[in-house]
């Protein structure tokens, strides 16, 4: 019997029972259901219940599971509005091209993935025929995530309707030669079909969330209307194991973002066995999915199963469903039907007499052929379903086979992940399965054959009045024609140039200054994305929040607590700022589908993602490396940089090492300015390469990082003549003499100081003591990018191996400088230590090397030795190697300075 009395306190107790007798009865009545038909009836009516109950809008917690079962039962299954047998054969011949295109290269060694676009090719080709808009219409279309080990089916697809030919399939993974087609989806390689990188598993269903709300920002904004288009992510069940996967539903749900769909392939394994061995992952994924508040579509069985579910009159097949582990499903691929009678059906009594009922052949049918996700049917109608739904985002738990059609040899197979090709006699049996007019005449010296019915077929006609209805071919990227961005007015840029006198601003708030006017601009001011992750007020951007808003579909329900101060809290509908909450993944996402939109939607966008350094390229470098595949554009701003300038936070806080990550990225123009004219001198010059009229040679498809500090200092005014050295990465700031600085000696000993970021600073000072104490002149030199030196002196070196003259730009800089050279930066040496092998004079290096600590800024530079009394220090013994200044003077500034 049931107990009307909870057995623990729960919500319920703090609820008033009005009616304590109709309670009682309710419950006697559940108990009498569970007496006289079991536990199984009084579960299904309670579960009936709570479903009619949210249907008819009461206020009751949803059910986070259904049966394991499809959504959408046969009989409402919608008509497919076209040629099913036509697209039968489409699909045919593209999962015979994939499977000849990976064989054929594996003779090479390129290896190359079959078994995942076998479990999935239904899942695309029922999207490429009836669903996914292309970007004839509006330049928008729906945007595609493709999971990236299904390539080879988009290729096969490619081929079939002419876009690619049998040289660029025979390149599969072979790119070194100009004709080859990369492994996965990658924009940077394949830049007229792909649009998104997608093989780093998780990032493709995160990046997915963060442009189905982008393109909201962008109609919310009146940039665009792209209410149109609509986000499909293709992902697989074991990829949902990234915590990336999963990071932002809640958000996609919140903001109701029925402008996506996610279809997660089950074919229930991952790269080395099954994904939930012992559990469901349909399941556990429908529970998460439905938690988090979207719509669950689930496509399991094929129309085989519909029999089955008709003998199951006492719900006994359905329990089985749901209590069988998936590694069994798997194991069930594989075996007989006498297998499966005893495993499968022998557990229930009901079962046995259903089995007595089913032939061989059929219960084979079920187990081995008929899933949801390999029937155009199921898909389609889960597909229609997914557009359909309002006010939430869908997700299809679609139930395959890993390695469907490519034989009993891959089928579930647990390697079929790592096998790359089939045999003739394999292929030859997949021939005849799909119907293929292929003979064997076609294996010229054991080859197998690429098929095409012929430019001028049925199918292929078909294929391509399908697109064209739907606009155009997908997936396709476009790099739009777009006019240069006109140049911002000089006045913001000129503010910098001018110093700011006595008064001290750290470069982290010349940054936020600089932006605050150039979203001012009246023609390109629209186009900023303001993008941080919940730290707004730490670099200064609060100011932002009443002029500018954040971003809110919902706009501003209530009354912010603060809404009487002149910089508010204030949410809005067509907010500039995208303010994300602690989620410095979320914040990446939003700037990469910003940084793309001059290509997903023909909109150039400038994004600026400003973020504590520290965070951000050690935590998301996975997602920069994405930013630099997709081809995007705009600025990463690490700020609070540097290993010794933010005090008091200690060592998970301080930043030595970003610019080392950064340098790694190709795409990843990274720069320390050290003044506020040079951020200035920077931005400009990156909007004019990424937005304006670039110069000839000059990639547009990169992105600037800048370190910017917390410590507030003196800006000086910009010297003359200095641009050129700022964007290429070296100028010289000042000599001993005209700082003013009195040098005893007639002919002083003489050192350059190369300096970057906030070690400027400690290096000017450094000069002053080198001036005043030891008789030394050094000339101090601001070194805004180490990297972009590193690369213009390894493109010289290039070139020189074509027989071309061309001296590195670090060495025409210092060409002429006396003495050695001392680079000194807040980072580890290997940052400065960049450019060693290409100055002529004698080089060293300080920095800050190890973890960091916890201290005031000067006790951690001392720490470090990089402070103006360890640079001094530095020189000396440099110079004392020289024999231009005495020995003992190394041994006597250490005393003196207490180091």
């Amino acid at each position: 019997m049931i107990d009307p009395t909870p057995k623990s306190p729960s919500e319920l107790d703090q609820l008033p029972d009005r009616d304590t007798e109709e309670t009682a009865e309710w419950a006697a009545s559940l108990d009498a259901v569970a007496k006289a038909a079991g536990p199984h009836r009084a579960a299904y009516l309670m579960r009936r219940t709570l479903q009619h109950a949210e249907g008819a809008g009461l206020a009751l917690p949803k059910l986070l599971e259904t049966d394991y079962v499809n959504t959408i039962p046969s009989s409402a299954e919608p008509v497919i509005d076209g040629d099913e047998e036509m697209e039968r054969r489409i699909t045919a011949w593209n999962r015979w091209n994939a499977a000849a295109m990976v064989t054929r290269g594996s003779k090479h060694g390129v290896g190359g993935h079959i078994a995942t676009f076998a479990s999935a090719a239904w899942l695309y080709e029922t999207g490429f025929n009836h669903f996914f808009k292309g970007k004839e219409a509006d330049g928008s279309g729906d945007q595609l995530y493709i999971q990236g080990h299904a390539s080879p089916g988009i290729y096969a697809r490619a081929f079939l309707d002419g876009r690619l030919n049998e040289t660029h399939l025979d390149n599969f993974r072979q790119e070194s030669g100009g004709n080859g087609l990369p492994s996965y989806p990658h924009p940077r390689r394949l830049p007229w079909l792909w649009e998104f990188p997608t093989v780093s598993m998780g990032l493709g269903p995160l990046s997915a969330i963060y442009q189905a709300r982008f393109n909201r920002y962008l109609t919310n904004r009146n940039i665009k209307d792209v209410s149109a288009s609509h986000v499909w992510a293709f992902l697989g069940d074991g990829e949902m194991d990234e915590p990336e996967s999963t990071a932002a539903l809640a958000l996609a749900a919140r903001e109701g973002l029925d402008n996506l769909t996610f279809v997660i392939n089950c074919n229930l394994q991952r790269l080395d066995g099954p994904v939930r061995a012992n559990f469901k992952i349909v399941q556990e994924l429908e529970a998460q999915f439905r938690g988090a508040g979207w719509n669950v579509v689930k496509s399991l069985w094929g129309g085989a199963w519909d029999e089955l579910f008709a003998l199951d009159t006492t719900g006994a097949l359905v329990r089985r469903l749901r209590e069988v582990p998936d590694a069994q499903v798997q194991t069930y691929q594989t075996r007989d039907a006498a297998y499966i009678r005893e495993d499968f059906f022998g557990k229930d009594p009901a079962l046995v007499e259903m089995a007595k009922l089913l032939t061989d052949d059929k219960i084979l049918e079920c187990f081995h052929l008929s899933r949801g996700g390999h029937e155009p049917r199921k898909v389609y109608a889960a597909y229609k379903a997914a557009l359909e739904f309002k006010g939430a985002p869908t997700v299809i738990l679609a139930q395959t086979v890993k390695g469907f059609t490519l034989g009993e040899g891959f089928a579930s197979k647990n390697a079929n992940h790592q096998m790359k090709k089939l045999s003739n006699d394999e292929f030859k049996n997949m021939r005849d399965l799909l119907d293929l007019p292929i003979s064997d005449a076609q294996f010229v010296d054991g080859v197998v054959p690429y098929g095409h019915p012929g430019a001028d077929s049925p199918e292929v006609r078909y294929l391509q009045e399908r697109r064209a209805a739907l606009g155009g071919p997908a997936p396709a990227r476009r790099t739009h024609a777009l006019a240069p961005l006109p140049a911002p007015a000089d006045k913001a840029f000129a503010a910098f140039d001018k110093g700011s006198g006595s008064q001290s601003m750290a470069t982290t708030m010349a940054f936020v200054r600089l932006v605050k006017d150039l979203i001012r601009d009246k023609e390109t001011g629209k186009r900023w994305v303001p993008i941080v992750p919940d730290e707004a007020r730490t670099f200064g951007m609060e100011s932002l929040f009443p002029s500018l808003g954040i971003y809110s579909p919902k706009g501003q329900t209530y009354e912010p607590v603060d809404r009487d101060q002149l910089m508010y809290y204030r949410e809005a509908k067509d907010g500039q700022i995208l303010n994300e909450g602690i989620t410095e993944a979320g914040s990446m996402a939003d700037f990469i589908a910003a940084s793309s939109a001059y290509s997903t939607h023909g909109e150039a966008m400038i994004p600026f993602y400003i973020f504590y350094s520290m965070f951000g390229w050690q935590r998301t470098a996975d997602q920069m490396w994405q930013l630099g595949d997709q081809l995007g554009r705009g600025f990463l701003v690490g700020a609070t940089a540097g290993r010794t300038t933010l005090t008091g936070e200690g060592l998970q806080h301080a930043d030595g090492h970003s610019p080392v990550i950064a340098a790694t990225n190709p795409a990843a123009l990274t720069y320390d300015p050290a003044f506020a004219y040079e951020i200035g001198t920077i931005v400009k010059d990156g909007l004019r390469r990424m937005y304006g009229e670039a110069a000839p040679g000059e990639d547009q498809d990169v992105f600037y990082y800048l370190t910017v500090y917390n410590e507030p200092m003196p800006q000086p005014a910009k010297p003359a003549g200095i641009d050129e050295g700022i964007i290429k990465g070296l100028y010289r700031f000042n000599t001993a003499e005209s700082a003013g600085l009195n040098v005893a000696a007639a002919n002083p000993a003489r050192i350059q100081l190369l300096g970057s970021g906030t070690a400027i600073h400690w290096t000017l000072a450094a000069q002053k003591l080198l001036a005043e104490e030891w008789g030394v002149a050094a000339d101090v030199w601001s070194a805004t990018s180490w990297t972009e030196l590193r690369r213009d002196a390894l493109e010289a070196d290039a070139a020189l191996l074509r027989g071309e003259e061309r001296v590195p730009y670090v060495r025409q800089a210092l060409a002429g400088a006396e003495g050695p050279v001392l680079a000194v930066s807040d980072y580890m040496r290997q940052v400065p230590d960049q450019i060693a092998q290409w100055v002529e004079q004698d080089y060293s290096s300080l920095g800050a090397d190890g973890f960091g600590l916890s201290d005031t800024r000067d006790a951690a530079r001392r720490h470090f030795g990089v402070d103006a009394q360890s640079i001094v220090v530095a020189a000396l013994a440099q110079l004392a190697r020289r024999g231009e200044v005495k020995a003992s003077s190394v041994k006597e500034a250490r005393e003196r300075y207490g180091l």
